[in-house]
């Protein structure tokens, strides 16, 4: 799994360096300059050490992800 940045043009996702092969399913989080997102400062801890487990690299796959989904699902 990766995250990657893009940008919109001609309606369509354009992400620099990188070819994903035809059929690729991805997900988009589009942001709201709107409407930001506000989390309670137990909420922000939360994600921030979720985001210092996923720099260490721990946890699961995305494969093994899905497999556990697949068999819940």
């Amino acid at each position: 799994m990766q995250v990657i940045t893009g940008i919109v043009v001609d309606g369509k996702v354009v992400v620099e360096g990188l070819s994903l092969p035809e059929g690729s399913v991805v997900t988009v989080f589009a942001r709201d300059e709107e409407s930001p997102v506000k989390l309670t400062p137990a909420e922000e801890a939360e994600l921030l050490d979720a985001l210092d487990e996923a720099d260490r690299e721990e946890g699961i796959s995305a494969e093994e992800l899905f497999d556990r989904l697949r068999k819940h699902g």
